[in-house]
C-alpha cells in the first residue's frame, strides 16, 4: 500500500495467528486500518522488542512473519511485536505482545527401543534453554497421549545446563534411566514421555518390552563403526550439504543398505539414489561415507575428523526420468572397508547379552535375486534411525506420488515421480526419517524384498513405509549401470544361508473404537444404513448369519455400514461387499478371520481395478497420492483398493467403490523420501533426524561454530 493510500487513516490494529509459540516456531503477525481493510506489507514497518536479555527478541520480516531466538536463557520471555503506518502524518503504530518458550533442540533419543526383562536404557533429550533452571519432566504412559503406566520405572533426571559464554550456547540436556520390569507378561509399548516446562510441546520414546529377551538400541546404528563397517548404518554421500557463503548450513544422510556385486565379484553398496547420490545432483566418483553427515556434527571428511570414506559413487538410475521406477544407487566399495559377507547390523541370532548379532541376507533360495512381497507378509528391515523392526505388508501394487527437492533443508522443490507397483508397510515405529536405504527382508527366511525409500504417518501416529521391489531395483541396475569392467553385467545380493529374523514389532493398526465410531456418524449415513437394513435382512439372514444391525466402516472413517455377525455353529457364508449401496462389515463370533487369507478372486479383481483406474483416481483428486490393493478391513477376506490421502487438505470427493470393489481409505501425511536432515541453530552445527511424530532420534550437539567450507 502505497503512502497516499493511508493517509487518512484513523487506527492500526494488528492481528497476531499466535500468542504462545516455542523457539522451534514462528508466527504471523498482520494489520488492518479503521475500516477493517488489511494494510498491505509496503505499508507497515514491523519491529520486535523485549525478549530474551542474552539472546535478543528474535526477527519479525517485511510481510509479518516473526521468527523467535534460537535458544532462551529463562523459561519463558515476552516479546513486544510493533507496526507503523508509513506514510500517516499521525504515524499511527500498534503493538501486541508474544511468549515465546524453550522447546525441543534436540527430542529424546533414542526414538525407540526394545528391552528385555530388569533391563535398562539411557533416554536423553536436549531444549533449546541455556543456564537457565528449565529442565525436561519424564513420565511414564502406556501410549503417545499419556495415559499413566506402571510398566518400569525412571530415575530423577539429571540436565546438564549450557552457557552462552563467546556467544556460543551448548542447550541444556536432560537424561533419565528407564529400568523395565522383573517381569513381562506379554510384549508391549510403553512411553517415556518428555516434556518442557511451560511448553505443550511433548517428545517421547516408545519403548518394546518383549519377554524373548531381545534387546535393541538404534543409538549403534548411528555410530561410526570399526571397519569393515556393517550394513544397516548410518551413510550419505559427503557433499550431501547444504551452504551458504561459505558455510555449511545443513547436511543430509540416511542408510547403508545393503551389498551386491556383479558378475565379475566387484562389490558394491546399495542404498538410495537420493542418499548416495543427493537426487539425482551426483557424479560417479564421489564419496560415500560412514556414519552419514548427520552424525557427524554435519562435518565432511576431509574437513574435520569422525567419517570413513567406504566407497566411491559408481552410478544410479536417474530419479528424474520417466522410464526410472526405482529410487536406487550403488558405490564401489573400497578395499577391506565394507562387510564382505554383507551382514546386516541385528540380522542375526540373538546373543548371551540379550543383543543381536549382525546377519547377512538371505540368498540360498533366490540365487541372491530376491523374492516378491506378498499381503501380510512379515518384514524386516534393519536402518539407521529406528534400528531393527519389523510390520507387515499392507499393500502392493502401490501407485504413488513423491517429491524430490535439491536441498537438504527441503526448501527447493525439484520434481514430483510416480512410481509404480511399489510396495506398503504399515506399524508402529516401522521406520523414519534417516531409515531412507535400509534393505526389507522376508522375516520367515531373511530373503530381499524391497528397498526402504518413503514414508508417511497417519491420523493414528502408524507410519507407512514404500519401498521399491527388489526384482526392479537389480533390473534397473542392470540395464543402467555398468559393471567395474565398464561392460553390462548382472547384479545379485551378497548374503548367505537363508535363516529367520527376530521380529520387532512395535504394534499395528489401533483398534477401532466401535461404540465411539457408531455414535460419530452423522444422521445422514445412519438413515442411508437404516434404509438398506430391510433388504440386507432379506438377502443375508439364513444359514450362517446369526443377525445384521448398523455400525461404522472400518474402511471409510465417518462412514455407515451393516454389520453382519456370523452364526458361530455354521460355514461362513461369502457375504456381499455392499447391499443397497452400503458397505458390509463382518463380525465372526467363532474366531477371527483378520489372519484368513484374501479369496484369490478378490484379490485378482482388486489388481485389475486398480491397473484401469490407478491414473484416472490420481488425477482426479489433488489429495490423493497413492493407490494400491491391500486387505478390506471391513471384511479381511475381501481384498480393497486402498487411498493414501492427505490429511493436511481438503480431502473433497472420495468414491465409495471402484468398479464394484471395496475402497479402504488412510488419511495421513504425504509419503515423504526418508533421507534424515538437520539445521543448523545460530552458532553451531547441529544435525538432527527429523521425526513427523513428536519424537526425534539425534545427537547431542557440537560446542562448535558453523564449518567454514574449503575453498
Amino acid at each position: 500500500m502505497s503512502a497516499s493510500g493511508v493517509s487518512g487513516a484513523t487506527s492500526l490494529t494488528i492481528h497476531a495467528a499466535a500468542t504462545k509459540i516455542d523457539t522451534n516456531g514462528n508466527t504471523h503477525f498482520s494489520a488492518t486500518l479503521a475500516d477493517g481493510q488489511p494494510a498491505g506489507p509496503s505499508g507497515i514497518i514491523w519491529s520486535v522488542s523485549g525478549g530474551d536479555p542474552r539472546a535478543g527478541a528474535g526477527r519479525i520480516s517485511a510481510d509479518g512473519i516473526y521468527t523467535p531466538p534460537s535458544y532462551l536463557t529463562r523459561e519463558a520471555v515476552t516479546v513486544s511485536v510493533s507496526a507503523a503506518l508509513i506514510g500517516n502524518v499521525g504515524r499511527l503504530t500498534d503493538s501486541a505482545e508474544l511468549t515465546v518458550t524453550p522447546g525441543f533442540l534436540q527430542p529424546l533419543t533414542p526414538g525407540n527401543l526394545s528391552l528385555e526383562p530388569s533391563g535398562t536404557v539411557t533416554v536423553t533429550g536436549s531444549m533449546t534453554e541455556v543456564g537457565g533452571s528449565g529442565s525436561i519432566r519424564f513420565t511414564l504412559a502406556s501410549d503417545a497421549e499419556g495415559t499413566p503406566s506402571t510398566a518400569g520405572t525412571l530415575s530423577e533426571p539429571h540436565c546438564s545446563r549450557g552457557s552462552v559464554e563467546g556467544g556460543n550456547p551448548a542447550y541444556t540436556v536432560c537424561t533419565v534411566i528407564y529400568t523395565a520390569p522383573t517381569v513381562l507378561p506379554a510384549s508391549e509399548s510403553v512411553f517415556i514421555r518428555g516434556a518442557v516446562a511451560s511448553n505443550p510441546a511433548v517428545s517421547w520414546t516408545r519403548v518394546l518390552l518383549n519377554p524373548a529377551g531381545i534387546s535393541s538400541n538404534p543409538v549403534v546404528h548411528q555410530a561410526r563403526l570399526a571397519v569393515p563397517v556393517l550394513l544397516g548404518s548410518s551413510s550419505g554421500n559427503n557433499s550431501d550439504y547444504d551452504a551458504s557463503q561459505g558455510q555449511l548450513s545443513d547436511c543430509c544422510g540416511g542408510t547403508l543398505g545393503s551389498l551386491v556385486q556383479d558378475t565379475v565379484g566387484t562389490q558394491y553398496v546399495l542404498s538410495n539414489n537420493h542418499v548416495l547420490a543427493r537426487s539425482d545432483q551426483s557424479l560417479p566418483g564421489e564419496t560415500i561415507i560412514q556414519p552419514g553427515l548427520i552424525d557427524n556434527g554435519c562435518t565432511p571428511y576431509g574437513v574435520g575428523s569422525g567419517t570413513t570414506p567406504v566407497a566411491t559413487l559408481s552410478g544410479y538410475p536417474a530419479l528424474n526420468s520417466p522410464t526410472s521406477n526405482v529410487d536406487a544407487a550403488i558405490a564401489r566399495v573400497s578395499h577391506g572397508l565394507v562387510d564382505s559377507k554383507g551382514n546386516i547390523l541385528e540380522l542375526g541370532v540373538k546373543q548371551p547379552d540379550g543383543t543381536l548379532a549382525a546377519g547377512p541376507p538371505g540368498i540360498s533360495s533366490s540365487g541372491g535375486r530376491g523374492e516378491s512381497a506378498t499381503l501380510g507378509m512379515m518384514v524386516a528391515k534393519s536402518g539407521r534411525t529406528t534400528g531393527l523392526t519389523c510390520a507387515a505388508v499392507s499393500a502392493v501394487n502401490v501407485d504413488v506420488m513423491v517429491d524430490y527437492f535439491t536441498d537438504c533443508a527441503e526448501t527447493a522443490h525439484s520434481f514430483r515421480k510416480t512410481f509404480t507397483d511399489q510396495i506398503a508397510m504399515a506399524g508402529a515405529s516401522f521406520s523414519d526419517a534417516g531409515d531412507s536405504g535400509a534393505l526389507v527382508v522376508d522375516t520367515a527366511n531373511a530373503e530381499p524384498v524391497g528397498l526402504f525409500f518413503a514414508g508417511g504417518t497417519d491420523i493414528n501416529g502408524i507410519e507407512h513405509a514404500i519401498a521399491n521391489p527388489v526384482g526392479d531395483v537389480l533390473a534397473a541396475l542392470d540395464a543402467q549401470v555398468p559393471a567395474a569392467t565398464g561392460g553390462a553385467t548382472t547384479y545379485s545380493f551378497v548374503g548367505g544361508a537363508d535363516h529367520p529374523v527376530s521380529c520387532l514389532s512395535y504394534g499395528g493398526v489401533k483398534t477401532i473404537d466401535e461404540a465411539a465410531a457408531i455414535a460419530a456418524l452423522s444422521l445422514t449415513e445412519r438413515e442411508r444404513v437404516d434404509a438398506a437394513l430391510p433388504l440386507a435382512q432379506t438377502l443375508m439372514i439364513g444359514p450362517g448369519v446369526a443377525r445384521i444391525g448398523v455400525t461404522a466402516s472400518k474402511d471409510r472413517a465417518g462412514a455407515g455400514a451393516i454389520a453382519v455377525y456370523l452364526d458361530p455353529g455354521a460355514v461362513a457364508p461369502t457375504i456381499s461387499a455392499f447391499i443397497g449401496g452400503i458397505p458390509t462389515v463382518v463380525f465372526p463370533l467363532n474366531g477371527d478371520v483378520a489372519h484368513q487369507p484374501i479369496r484369490a478372486a478378490s484379490f485378482n479383481q482388486a489388481l485389475a481395478v486398480k491397473k484401469r483406474n490407478a491414473a484416472t483416481l490420481l488425477k482426479s483428486n489433488p489429495a490423493l497420492f497413492g493407490v494400491g490393493v491391500g486387505r478390506s478391513l471391513d471384511n479381511p477376506s475381501d481384498a480393497a483398493l486402498v487411498l493414501f490421502l492427505d490429511r493436511r487438505m481438503a480431502v473433497g470427493h472420495v468414491p465409495e467403490s471402484v468398479d464394484g470393489l471395496r475402497v479402504r481409505t488412510i488419511l495421513m501425511d504425504r509419503f515423504h523420501v526418508t533421507r534424515s536432515h538437520g539445521t543448523p541453530v545460530r552458532g553451531i552445527s547441529s544435525c538432527s533426524a527429523e521425526r513427523r511424530l513428536s519424537s526425534t532420534d539425534s545427537q547431542e550437539l557440537p560446542e562448535t561454530p558453523l564449518l567454514t567450507l574449503p575453498e
